[in-house]
């Protein structure tokens, strides 16, 4: 009888281990998920600030050296479209902002303790950010197709081997616009790859909530 109270003694004692063990792991998994989300995420801040930058220069110098069309040597078409890298500008803005947020809700104590905000704020920021950088990328690809005016990237780069002793220096345009263009490609996967991140730490933070509902205990650090 005695022999038989031990065994059963040690095997709910094994179990309650096991669920230790099963609930460190589940805490572990988030911590580590967490931790891929917000590189991530701070690394697509990055890259949202950097096309900013590129983009909102090259504006910078259009504007600076566009002349009337009257003038006896214009650097600049009359027909010339700049709503592509506008748009650039405009979806790395929204990146940057929606990314701040996130990291903001990631690391500042009082707002990630308001667990309703910091889910949406966590899941949404990267679908923000994806959706932006789509409709810049997609955008800039179907302006930049036309034959009917010419863009940043279509007309820096024809004139980028002509020597400019002062701005506009076209090679440096031309390089700028590649950047900003290819970082707002790649801008794409790396969105995405937060956004599942984000998914699947929201579904690991679910199932430990109710794991520790279910066996009515606080949870381990």
């Amino acid at each position: 009888m005695e022999k038989s109270s031990r065994s059963q003694g040690s095997a709910s004692s094994f179990k309650a281990e096991s669920q230790d063990l099963h609930l460190k792991s589940k805490m572990q998994s988030i911590r580590m998920v967490d931790s891929a989300r917000t590189g991530t995420t701070v690394l697509a801040l990055l890259m949202g600030l950097t096309v900013l930058g590129v983009s909102g220069n090259t504006l910078r110098v259009y504007n600076d050296t566009h002349v009337a069309s009257n003038f006896m040597l214009p650097l600049w078409p009359d027909e010339f479209n700049i709503r592509p890298t506008v748009s650039l500008v405009i979806g790395s803005v929204i990146v940057f902002i929606s990314n701040i947020a996130a990291l903001c809700f990631s690391q500042v104590g009082s707002l990630r303790a308001k667990t309703t905000a910091h889910t949406s704020v966590t899941l949404l920021a990267p679908l923000v950010g994806l959706v932006a950088a789509l409709i810049a990328v997609i955008f800039y690809y179907a302006v930049n197709a036309s034959e009917v005016a010419d863009t940043f990237l279509s007309w820096t780069c024809r004139w980028k081997d002509i020597p400019m002793s002062q701005a506009p220096h076209w090679d440096t345009l031309c390089q700028q616009s590649h950047a900003g263009l290819y970082l707002a490609i790649l801008l794409i996967p790396v969105e995405v790859i937060a956004l599942a991140l984000a998914a699947f730490q929201m579904k690991v933070e679910r199932y430990t909530d109710q794991y520790l509902g279910a066996r009515k205990t606080p949870v381990l650090h």
